[in-house]
C-alpha cells in the first residue's frame, strides 16, 4: 500500500504548484473582474459592470471582429497549406528531410521574430514592393500593412507562414501511419488520387485534424506578439486584437478590472472550443474501453 502511494506523494509538490499557479490565478482574475479595481486590486464588488462596460467599448468590439476574421482565415489557410505540403512530401520526393526542415523552421521562430520579418517584407518601399520595383514594375504597390481595411490580412499571412509547417508535420506523421494496402486497392480500382484523399484519407485523419484545429484555434485567440511586432495595433486601432486590448488596459491604462474581464471572456472562448473536443475524446475512449 505504501509503495503505491509513494509515486503519488512525489507528484504532490507539482500538483500544488499547478493548483496555486493556474487555478489560483484564474480565481483571482475572476474576482478582480467583478470589482472596481484600477491600478491595484480592491475588495469592491460591482457584479457584471465591468463586462457590460467591456462590451460597450468600441475598441473591444473591433478587437473581437479582427480576432474572428483572423481566426477563420488563419485556421483555414494554415490547415489547407499544411495539408498540401504534407501530401507533397508524402510522395517520397527527393531531399525530403530538407523540405521538412525548411517548412517546419518558421514554427521554431518566436512570433515576435516572425512579426518583425514580415513587417520588413510588407512595409511599403521595402520587401515585396521594392523587389517588384527592381524587376521593372514601378507602379506596383503593396500597402496592406498601412491600410486599415487590409492590415489584418497582412497579419494572417505572417501567422499562416509560421504555423503551416506544424500542420504539415502533424499531417505527414498521420499519413505515414495509413496502410499502404489502401492505396494499392485504390490504384487497382482506378480511383483518382483526389477522391481517395477526400473520401478515405481525410476521414481517417479526423482525430489528427481535430487536434490541429484546437491548436490553431488557441493560437489564434491568444494572438498578441505578431500584432505588436508588426503594427502595434495600428494603423490607429485597425489591427487591435483581444490580447492586446487586455495588455494595454492592464499595464498602460491602469484598469486591471476591465483587463481581467477581457481575460475571462477570452478564457471562455478557449473553453468553448476545447470542451467539445475533450468531450468527444472522452466518449471515444469509453466506446473503445467500456467500463463494466
Amino acid at each position: 500500500m505504501i509503495k503505491r502511494l509513494i509515486p503519488h506523494a512525489a507528484l504532490l509538490p507539482l500538483a500544488a504548484i499547478v493548483f496555486i499557479a493556474y487555478v489560483g490565478s484564474l480565481a483571482w482574475t475572476v474576482r478582480v473582474s467583478v470589482s472596481n479595481s484600477r491600478s491595484v486590486p480592491t475588495d469592491s464588488f460591482v457584479g457584471m459592470a465591468q463586462y457590460l462596460k467591456l462590451f460597450d467599448n468600441d475598441r473591444w468590439l473591433l478587437s473581437l471582429q479582427n480576432s474572428a476574421t483572423y481566426t477563420v482565415l488563419f485556421i483555414a489557410l494554415a490547415m489547407l497549406i499544411g495539408f498540401l505540403l504534407a501530401v507533397m512530401i508524402d510522395q517520397k520526393i527527393r531531399a525530403e528531410a530538407v523540405f521538412r526542415t525548411v517548412f517546419l523552421y518558421p514554427y521554431a521562430m518566436s512570433f515576435v521574430a516572425t512579426g518583425l520579418v514580415w513587417q520588413w517584407i510588407l512595409t511599403p518601399g521595402l520587401g515585396i514592393e521594392q523587389l517588384m520595383h527592381h524587376w521593372g514594375y514601378s507602379e506596383f504597390e503593396f500597402d496592406w500593412l498601412i491600410n486599415q481595411d487590409k492590415v489584418i490580412y497582412a497579419i494572417v499571412i505572417a501567422g499562416v507562414w509560421q504555423m503551416a509547417g506544424l500542420v504539415m508535420a502533424l499531417v505527414l506523421a498521420a499519413l505515414r501511419g495509413i496502410d499502404e494496402e489502401i492505396w494499392k486497392a485504390a490504384r487497382l480500382d482506378g480511383i483518382p488520387a483526389w477522391r481517395v484523399y477526400w473520401s478515405i484519407i481525410v476521414p481517417m485523419l479526423a482525430p489528427t485534424l481535430a487536434t490541429i484545429f484546437i491548436l490553431l484555434s488557441t493560437a489564434a485567440l491568444k494572438l498578441f506578439d505578431a500584432v505588436v511586432a508588426m503594427t502595434q495595433g495600428g494603423p490607429g486601432t485597425a489591427s487591435e486584437v483581444p490580447a492586446k486590448f487586455i495588455m494595454d488596459h492592464l499595464f498602460g491604462r491602469a484598469n486591471i478590472a476591465l483587463a481581467s474581464a477581457g481575460a475571462v471572456v477570452l478564457l471562455l472562448a478557449v473553453i468553448a472550443i476545447a470542451a467539445p473536443y475533450a468531450y468527444l475524446q472522452h466518449q471515444r475512449k469509453r466506446a473503445v474501453c467500456p467500463t463494466h
